[in-house]
């Protein structure tokens, strides 16, 4: 039986059975409490382009508020969201990738006034409906078409060795938490991820205008650690704020990087884009990083219909 069919053969889907073989057989094989694998989420286990998923519906929730307030339509980026325009948002993320955190700020901001005051049973409820209803807006299909079939089985044949599974993303926690185990198979108690503060108030565990953590870049393997107490085994992302995350992992052969590759030109629905990865696609050969190509390694990508 294939446990990778949607893997062509090549050198990752070699790279990815070599470890299974030298982790979880022979003489010596990783104790099972030390199999632990993370998976950034945006860009490595589903599509994010144009935008990732939470801020298509962020830009919902801001185009909303600007309309409702002709002071907030003046400002970013709520005008960005009621315009249409996104280069601003786009931006932002850009000069953050860069270090400059200025305008990530007001972003940042943003996302704490949707969510003030909301408890988390409504906000989960209102993330599920957004799911349940929303289409990419380029592909035209549910989100959870989306998906990338190769990490999929990739994630099953871990489980089935004996990893335990995370998502580890900057992304924010609650968001990802209502999708991860249908689209995935990774329980949203294996979620970890950018959170806004929390309060106790009457009986209800309610959101506060304050960002608790950022969970990217060096922030990553500070949040593994304390939730998880262990290195990772297995790390896969797309992207320079990755980077830590892959340093992470156990070194040597016990260990197992992976970055995906967005270089598909084939018109298969993953857009072709470098931005964002140059660093890490640029320095993999020495940071013992097997490359994995949307183009030349997955046959598949999205879940077939």
């Amino acid at each position: 039986m294939d446990t990778l069919p949607s893997w062509r053969p090549g050198h990752a889907r070699d790279a990815v059975e070599r470890f299974l073989a030298r982790t979880t057989g022979g003489d010596t094989p990783l104790p099972v409490d030390d199999r632990v694998a993370v998976f950034d989420n945006d860009g490595t286990l589903w599509n994010e382009k144009p935008m990732p998923t939470q801020l298509h519906w962020l830009v919902q929730q801001w185009a909303a508020a600007a309309s409702a307030d002709p002071d907030l339509a003046r400002t970013q980026p709520y005008a960005a969201a009621q315009s249409g325009d996104l280069s601003w948002i786009g931006g932002a993320v850009d000069r953050h990738a860069s270090g400059d955190d200025s305008d990530l700020r007001l972003l940042l901001a943003a996302v704490g006034r949707v969510t003030a005051g909301v408890s988390v049973d409504d906000y989960r409820r209102l993330v599920s409906d957004f799911y349940a209803h929303a289409e990419h807006p380029v592909l035209g299909v549910p989100y959870a078409a989306t998906v990338y079939q190769p990490m999929v089985e990739l994630v099953r044949l871990l489980h089935e060795h004996g990893f335990t599974c995370y998502v580890v993303s900057a992304g924010e926690r609650d968001f990802m938490r209502p999708m991860t185990e249908q689209n995935y198979g990774i329980a949203p108690e294996h979620v970890i991820g950018s959170a806004m503060g929390l309060e106790y108030v009457d009986g209800e565990v309610r959101y506060v205008d304050a960002l608790a953590f950022f969970d990217d870049g060096p922030q990553k393997p500070v949040r593994v650690w304390s939730r998880i107490g262990r290195r990772p085994a297995v790390a896969v992302g797309n992207s320079d704020g990755d980077r830590e995350l892959l340093e992470y992992t156990v070194p040597g052969d016990r260990g197992l990087r992976l970055l995906v590759h967005h270089d598909d030109d084939t018109g298969r629905g993953d857009q072709p884009y470098d931005k964002g990865a140059e660093v890490m696609l640029r320095e993999a050969d020495e940071r013992d990083i097997t490359v994995v190509s949307v183009r030349d390694d997955w046959a598949t990508v999205f879940p077939t219909p």
